[in-house]
């Protein structure tokens, strides 16, 4: 390797979101941090075409946002709230509905464009001390008694007291230090695209289980909706592979015209869909956040809220060990970190990955049992209260 430059407190391997959050999160503690990402994020623009990647943020992630100084210029761009969440089973038809206001807000969430929020957190980077280092690859990893030594893709050498790896579900790093990871693949696709529908939206996040996967319309600022549709891989090829008066019929139907019928809609895109959590989230000096971690069946939208929970669960376990004088990468303190988001994030996968077999039965006894369920919690409302607490990061 060649020589080393001077040894920041924390590398972070993956400058998506999550590991841009968490690099903006921990220098804002005073941590030294340098980030290492193989591409930098094209600059977001309110010309360009929208991300058809849309996020659904809880209030806990605006919080965390909003404390790392970006929530602001997010929230004043293409970001649309939304107040309600209706739900309905389309063989049962039992429903299942969330209002802001009876949680004591006035919203229950945002619609943001992953691309958008992914542009303001690296806007925020340099202006926050950290070191970016782009192009560029974490190659191999040493483990040491204090430190982790990392060998990047041309050569460079870089040392730190700690190794946060945020690169993603299919994370080269994970598998390099040894780690295995549990789940499933549910040999579906999500495919996206916006449409604009013939009745407004009103700001409600819109979600029908039908027996070939659940469609979720989410409000965006301009009067369309953002559809995130759960098919099986053959049934989403096909939908892909419509032409667009095909595909808006077929949008209509798969969500009962709740919104009237589909006029609009832009080109489709689409992503597998697998259950995946890591067995461990630490290990030495190196710990996994976000998508590394783990991958989670997008039915509920907390895919993102996770991760920037993880953010925010690393961020003060680290910032706690290093007030009190301690070595805040020693593996007993990683450790805490590890029990307190493995538990959480598997706890919620496995809740997910529940409800996609629960809504998956077909036979009519089964499907009368969910059809129970689902409206004995619409009436029961501290049980509902307490679900929407959680999904909202405050459980």
């Amino acid at each position: 390797m060649n020589a080393r430059r001077s040894m920041p407190d924390v590398a972070i391997a993956g400058g998506g979101m999550i590991g841009a959050a968490c690099a903006l999160a921990l220098a804002r503690q005073g941590f030294e941090v340098v980030l290492v990402e193989a591409r930098e994020p094209q600059p977001w623009s309110a010309d360009e075409r929208e991300d058809l990647r849309v996020i659904a943020l809880a209030p806990s992630s605006a919080k965390l946002l909003d404390e790392l100084g970006v929530w602001n210029s997010v929230s004043t761009t293409r970001v649309a709230p939304y107040r309600r969440m209706h739900v309905w089973d389309a063989e049962s038809g039992a429903t299942l509905d969330f209002d802001a206001t009876g949680e004591g807000r006035a919203e229950l969430g945002w619609i943001v464009e992953n691309k958008l929020l992914q542009s303001m957190l690296w806007q925020a980077l340099r202006a926050a001390g950290v070191r970016v280092i782009c192009p560029g690859e974490v190659r191999d990893i040493e483990t040491r008694a204090d430190r982790v030594a990392l060998e990047l893709q041309h050569g460079e050498a870089l040392s730190a007291r700690l190794l946060v790896i945020a690169d993603g579900a299919k994370s080269a790093l994970r598998e390099r230090l040894g780690i295995e990871t549990r789940g499933r693949d549910y040999a579906q696709r999500a495919v996206v695209a916006h449409v604009a529908t013939e009745r407004a939206h009103e700001q409600t996040a819109w979600q029908r289980f039908t027996p070939e996967g659940p469609i979720a319309l989410l409000p965006l600022r301009d009067g369309r909706s953002s559809i995130v549709w759960s098919l099986p891989e053959a049934r989403a090829q096909t939908v892909l592979a419509m032409d667009d008066a095909a595909f808006r019929d077929a949008v209509g139907f798969a969500s009962d015209f709740r919104l009237g019928r589909t006029l609009e809609t832009t080109p489709r895109a689409s992503f597998p869909l697998r259950l995946q959590l890591a067995k461990s989230y630490a290990k030495e000096r190196c710990v996994l956040l976000g998508d590394a971690a783990h991958a989670v069946h997008p039915l509920a939208g907390q895919g993102a809220n996770l991760g920037l929970r993880d953010v925010a669960g690393l961020v003060s376990v680290l910032t706690e060990a290093r007030d009190a004088n301690c070595d805040f990468a020693a593996p007993h303190v990683l450790a805490r970190y590890a029990r307190r988001r493995r538990s959480a994030d598997t706890l919620d996968g496995l809740s997910f990955d529940l409800l996609e077999r629960v809504f998956a039965w077909r036979a009519p006894p089964l499907v009368a049992t969910r059809a129970l369920g689902m409206r004995a919690l619409d009436a029961l409302a501290p049980l509902k209260h307490a679900l929407g607490a959680h999904a909202s990061g405050r459980a």
